[in-house]
């Protein structure tokens, strides 16, 4: 008789958990095949940019001596260093720091043969600065210091981090309203985030080598003038935020 109830019992719970394993198995399914709705949308805002960066590059050379090349090199950086320091506001975050220096010999093959032709020196002088007004000053400035090359010049926004927060808080409700007109005309409504992706990155529209490319061969002959300063068009910087969403429809 004993035995009889132990194996009724056994039966009894097998059969439980074979309920409970199609249950679970059924809730999955459903998961899985839930019915989304897919959304994509942006925010954009224009700023005038209020952070300039300028590369400068001092180049020397002498062909007989290196010592000689790396003096000229130092004369000519600390003179721009200094120029450009008497320009720029510590108080508003401007700064200037020197990179990439090298100094190495340039040699010339004929056939096999390689011959020294003399030996360069460079280095590079970075100002990062707000005071946009005076970049194209400061451009002029620096090459009849000694600079020899303008390398680069990039404009941003000192406030990106918050325009861009401010995108994606706009672009998420968009997102969200959007997925809700989608499904009402679907006849269903929004019941979750499936996922949720964001990004956000800016486009400076600025074309200031073009306009640096016209000025500098006679910047130092203005400068010595007197006329106005380098001109140079900072344009503006976009900001973009998109948001790519899924929403689960009920």
């Amino acid at each position: 008789m004993k035995k009889t109830l132990i194996a009724i019992t056994m039966l009894s719970l097998l059969a439980g958990c074979a309920s409970l394993s199609t249950q679970a198995g059924s809730v999955a399914e459903t998961a899985s095949e839930r019915g989304f709705i897919s959304v994509n949308t942006t925010a954009n805002t224009e700023i005038a940019p209020d952070v300039a960066e300028i590369s400068f590059a001092v180049q020397t050379s002498d062909a007989k001596s290196m010592q000689k090349a790396t003096l000229m090199n130092k004369e000519a950086s600390d003179k721009v260093y200094n120029v450009l320091k008497s320009m720029i506001s510590g108080v508003n975050g401007d700064y200037i720091k020197t990179a990439d220096y090298s100094a190495s010999p340039i040699y010339s093959y004929s056939g096999s043969k390689r011959n020294l032709d003399k030996y360069e020196v460079s280095n590079r002088v970075i100002v990062h600065t707000k005071s946009i007004d005076k970049v194209g000053d400061m451009i002029d400035k620096a090459i009849a210091a000694g600079a020899t090359n303008v390398d680069n010049l990039t404009f941003s926004v000192s406030n990106y981090e918050s325009q861009c927060n401010d995108l994606i808080e706009i672009a998420t409700k968009k997102a969200q309203t959007r997925a809700g007109v989608v499904a009402k005309a679907l006849s269903t409504s929004v019941d979750g985030i499936k996922s949720f992706n964001v990004s956000c990155n800016a486009n400076n529209y600025a074309t200031p080598r073009m306009y640096m490319a016209k000025n500098l061969m006679s910047a130092v002959t203005d400068e010595a003038a007197g006329s106005a300063p380098t001109s140079i068009s900072k344009g503006v910087v976009k900001i973009n935020a998109s948001v790519n969403a899924n929403f689960y429809v009920k």
